[in-house]
């Protein structure tokens, strides 16, 4: 990502975008044909020396086209630049550096994506204790968790490539987007030759709802991060204890307290998300220039879109890390999931009760009233349900053995799972 937002390649961009120009003018006649070639052997730029200029000029592209113009003589100055206005090659040169920077964004995420799927298999059958309010209530499996955040990884990349078709789109089309000093023959060469769409109609800049969609995309691919981070950052609480950050040899929790493990990595990605959010609101401002154009987009977007690419791209790598690396503690799952002595299964007795014909009101206010029963006295729900004789008159023993079965819940996720691969890995 470093090197995507450097000042070197940007201005690389900068230069193939005028050098294609010029061999536009050339191909439809306007310019010699010979002054291509020689446009190429001769132009170059230093970063230094535009930074220099634009101390001199205050503005960035006048100062690139200067320090090209030395490079190439007064001979060819005159075919440089030609028609153009700085948005053209600056709007055209984003969608390239953007586009270079999902490319990066996509592979990790795809990388990503095997760890969470390789995690879901490996835990499919880890069974764990749901929670929904916080609030124990039936029972999964580790892996149908992962299951999950992979599924939902899938979309976000999905997402990713809809935000890159959305700005892979340029313009060279002058000050207004009227080609008043260009010919659309011009454009459609240059667009061509970087692999882009030609904008349909622009102004001045390319429309900013794409680089606003772009900017939703990222923010949400960054929530999603955090959802998985959130995820374990609970599960590392003391009070639960089912998986750990990895916490590495020399690793420091606290200067004032040796013993403390904190999920600072979950927690920086969870902080990290917010940062992306904070992106959305200008870049939907930035949609709604003055008439065909001002400048308050600008500032905002010199650092918006190197940061919010680099930031997505970050916190991408950390998760992965934090997931490949994830410290899994079964055992305690399972002690868990057993903490309030079989409630998680009302819901399966409810279910019985209803099967056999008992009206939902009955069968409700009979499953509560021996759940409060049970959590109260410390009672073990199947114990308190084979000795309640109004229980006992509607289900038999193996009607309540059938409810506590959790097989019955591990044939489900085998379902979920072959599902899901006949959708997305067919």
């Amino acid at each position: 990502m470093e090197r995507i937002w450097s000042e070197e390649n940007k201005f690389s961009k900068w230069l193939e975008i005028e050098l294609l120009v010029v061999e536009g003018w050339a191909k439809i006649g306007v310019f010699p044909s010979d002054i291509p070639e020689r446009m190429r052997e001769r132009a170059s730029f230093n970063v230094k020396r535009i930074e220099e200029l634009e101390e001199l000029y205050k503005h960035d592209v006048i100062a690139f086209i200067k320090c090209v113009e030395e490079s190439i003589g007064e001979e060819l100055s005159p075919y440089l630049h030609y028609g153009l206005t700085s948005s053209d090659v600056i709007d055209t040169a984003n969608a390239l550096l953007l586009r270079e920077a999902l490319h990066q964004i996509k592979l990790k995420a795809e990388d990503l994506g095997g760890v969470l799927f390789e995690k879901a298999l490996e835990f499919k059958y880890t069974l764990q204790v749901g929670r929904t309010h916080g609030v124990h209530a039936e029972p999964i499996t580790f892996g149908l968790k992962f299951l999950g955040f992979y599924s939902e990884l899938l979309r976000n990349i999905r997402r990713l490539e809809l935000a890159e078709e959305e700005i892979s789109y340029g313009k060279i089309r002058g000050a207004v987007g009227t080609y008043s000093m260009l010919d659309p023959r011009v454009e459609e060469y240059v667009c061509s030759s970087l692999g882009l769409k030609v904008e349909p109609v622009s102004t001045q800049v390319i429309p900013r709802d794409r680089y606003a969609f772009l900017s939703s995309v990222l923010a949400l691919f960054g929530a999603f991060c955090e959802r998985v981070a959130l995820e374990i950052r609970h599960l590392q609480r003391t009070e639960v204890g089912e998986a750990y950050e990895p916490f590495y040899e020399g690793q420091r929790g606290s200067s004032a307290m040796p013993h403390k493990r904190n999920p600072v990595s979950c927690e920086r990605i969870c902080g990290l998300a917010r940062f992306l959010r904070g992106f959305l609101s200008p870049s939907f401002e930035n949609i709604a220039l003055w008439h065909e154009r001002d400048i308050s987009h600008s500032s905002f977007e010199r650092f918006s879109l190197p940061q919010t690419t680099s930031v997505l791209f970050y916190m991408i790598n950390l998760l992965k890390r934090i997931v490949e690396d994830l410290e899994v503690h079964p055992e305690k799952m399972r002690e868990n999931l057993n903490l309030t002595k079989g409630l998680i299964f009302s819901s399966e007795v409810l279910t019985k009760l209803l099967s056999k014909g008992v009206p939902r009101d009955k069968a409700y206010d009979l499953v509560q009233r021996v759940s409060k029963l049970s959590w109260k006295e410390g009672k073990e729900f199947k114990e308190a349900l084979l000795s309640d004789p109004e229980v006992s008159s509607l289900l038999t023993h193996d009607d309540l053995e059938e409810c506590f079965n959790l097989e019955n819940l591990l044939n489900k996720v085998n379902i979920i799972f072959s599902r899901f691969k006949e959708m997305h890995l067919a």
